[in-house]
């Protein structure tokens, strides 16, 4: 008995996507010899050509922001590394001789690979030097390695 439910919701899901397929084919076609000028049928994009338009509030990639001599804002205040809830961000901070800035860092990684994507880090920092936007949406990988940004990477973005 269980086996003749089970054989009904897979034809009533099957019937869904075959509604679907042949609505979006149906219209597709219409629209290509230019009887139909409504609205989009599929939400296919043709992704390396065309780009889905993103919200700006979208906290997508780390980037460290520059001062106007071209260093980082960064103060090495630790504020950013002490609110990650998943301990992803590790700074060495060195100290400037001579600056009214007393700190500097000598290295600043974000494993986005442990990232949780909160924002927790941008909210944290008193000099507004570390951003999540979205002007940078690649960042696939092979490799775990390349999912660590160090302090050069995090500038040129």
């Amino acid at each position: 008995m269980k086996v003749i439910g089970y054989f009904f919701e897979i034809i009533k899901g099957l019937s869904i996507t075959a509604k679907h397929f042949f609505v979006n084919l149906f219209y597709n076609a219409l629209r290509f010899y230019g009887l139909y000028k409504g609205e989009k049928g599929s939400v296919t994009i043709q992704y390396p050509e065309q780009r889905k338009t993103l919200s700006p509030r979208l906290r997508a990639m780390h980037r460290l922001l520059r001062r106007e001599d071209g260093s980082p804002r960064c103060v090495a205040c630790f504020l950013c590394a002490t609110v990650c809830p998943s301990e992803c961000i590790k700074i060495v901070a060195g100290e400037y001789p001579d600056k009214p800035i007393q700190k500097y860092p000598i290295s600043f990684e974000i494993d986005i690979g442990k990232c949780c994507w909160c924002g927790f880090c941008v909210e944290a920092c008193p000099e507004d030097a570390i951003r999540m936007d979205n002007h940078y949406l690649d960042f696939t990988s092979y490799t775990r390695k390349e999912l660590i940004l160090d302090l050069k990477k995090l500038m040129e973005k």
